[in-house]
């Protein structure tokens, strides 16, 4: 859309506010709202604000930033308001000489799609985001305690969430997405939705508005929904499986370039060798792509989480898939991230794996189609199976000595994502939890 377009769709719909929305480099979504009268502004990229309040954003000293919208982002949000129609833009965030900013992840992301663009190639990416509904105390405050009883694919009565996720469906689609299908998880109260893939900014862009309009829903039915990667002991942890494919050309000469139908599994040498980069480089980016400390209460046996470094076409256990389908749909689903991450990181840091392995033909080896939960250690040894890091701290390290990771970031970013982690690691660790007290108080 062009700004004219924009403002005249904005006084026919009755648009009085205008949401520039950005994310922190932890992936928390930020915006910043202008009234009807600063539309021209926005629209021009001439909205600034105080950089310094945001996670890892810049010094006090120089905290004044840009935002420059994304056009094609323009959605105007399903629900009413009092004072008229509240519109959204996506933006990327620059420095007040106009500069982009190294700190934006969102621009992180646009800067590893150019190197795969000039070695080809798109990244078109299909995340699977599962999320929990709980319900809220008295007070309104979230509690863990699930609304339902339901399993996976269950329907009402046991799925109870069945109508907060059709609304969520019908805002979703009222905001653009194609919304694939929607269902029961595997544990109580969990959910997923899964809407069409695209380009990877674009649909970063998705999830972030994904997350937004399944908090706004779930609070309007006066339930809590959480991204949260392991909000409850004992029951399946929420993944965020991303589906991956790299595309070359464009209209009626698009192709898929991880399909050979005469490669063995019918995967091009490209895909194989974007897999081999995955796992090379997955403890590192482990730490962007599982980023919580409670990230890895979900990365443990026995609740279908991946956890060892290794990639199958047909069963699940190894933490890259490569689903059925071939043709234009072929391509690998990475299962080690969950919804907390912040999209623009997760991605680029898996692109600049995925590329390093098709630059410098890193192997991906065999398929291990065993379940990989079941093998011995000496197995997994004599195999070569690794596993992903057992804890954010092991992750961080892993991270820090992944140089190519490290320049897929960017210093700012590195430098402040790390801080932020390693203080968060930190709090945990020193902190004393109910598990210690119930286990040692009366032992010792």
């Amino acid at each position: 859309m062009k700004k004219a377009e924009i403002l005249k769709l904005c006084d026919k719909e009755g648009v009085r506010f205008l949401r520039l929305q950005f994310t922190d480099i932890l992936g928390i979504i930020k915006n910043v709202e202008v009234p009807r009268s600063q539309f021209e502004k926005a629209l021009d990229g001439e909205i600034q604000f105080d950089g310094s309040s945001i996670e890892g954003f810049t010094r006090i000293e120089e905290s004044d930033m840009g935002l420059v919208p994304d056009l094609d982002t323009f959605r105007i949000f399903p629900w009413s308001h009092s004072n008229g129609k509240v519109a959204r833009l996506v933006c990327d965030v620059i420095e007040p000489d106009g500069k982009p900013f190294a700190g934006c992840p969102r621009q992180a992301l646009k800067r590893q799609m150019e190197r795969a663009k000039e070695m080809g190639f798109t990244l078109m990416t299909g995340p699977e985001a599962e999320f929990f509904l709980f319900r809220r105390d008295a007070n309104n405050d979230p509690i863990v305690d699930t609304h339902d009883e339901g399993g996976y694919f269950d329907l009402t009565p046991v799925d109870r969430g069945e109508e907060c996720r059709r609304d969520i469906v019908v805002a979703l689609e009222a905001m653009g997405f194609e919304v694939e299908a929607a269902h029961h998880e595997v544990a109580p109260g969990q959910h997923e939705i899964d809407f069409k893939y695209g380009d990877a900014v674009s649909t970063a862009d998705n999830v972030t508005t994904f997350k937004l309009i399944v908090k706004k829903v779930a609070l309007d039915h006066g339930l809590h929904a959480t991204f949260m990667p392991k909000p409850i002991f004992g029951v399946n942890g929420s993944g965020m499986h991303v589906h991956q494919s790299l595309m070359t050309g464009s209209g009626a000469s698009l192709k898929n370039s991880f399909f050979d139908p005469k490669a063995p599994f019918q995967l091009s040498a490209t895909a194989m060798f974007y897999i081999g980069g995955i796992l090379k480089h997955a403890r590192g980016f482990s730490a962007i792509t599982n980023p919580l400390v409670n990230s890895y209460k979900r990365l443990v046996p026995g609740y279908e989480a991946p956890v060892n470094v290794a990639w199958s076409e047909r069963n699940r256990s190894p933490m890259v898939r490569i689903p059925a389908r071939r043709g234009i749909g072929t391509r690998c689903e990475v299962r080690m991230p969950d919804p907390s991450c912040n999209p623009y990181l997760a991605f680029t840091v898996m692109l600049a794996a995925g590329l390093d392995g098709i630059k410098n033909k890193l192997e991906a080896g065999e398929p291990v189609n065993e379940n990989i939960f079941e093998m011995s250690d000496r197995e997994k040894k004599r195999r070569k199976i690794d596993v992903l890091p057992g804890n954010l701290s092991e992750a961080l390290d892993c991270l820090e000595k992944d140089d190519l990771l490290k320049n897929a970031l960017g210093d700012h970013i590195l430098t402040h994502f790390v801080a932020a982690k390693r203080q968060e690691w930190q709090t945990y660790i020193t902190r004393v939890h109910p598990w210690e007290v119930d286990q040692y108080l009366k032992a010792y």
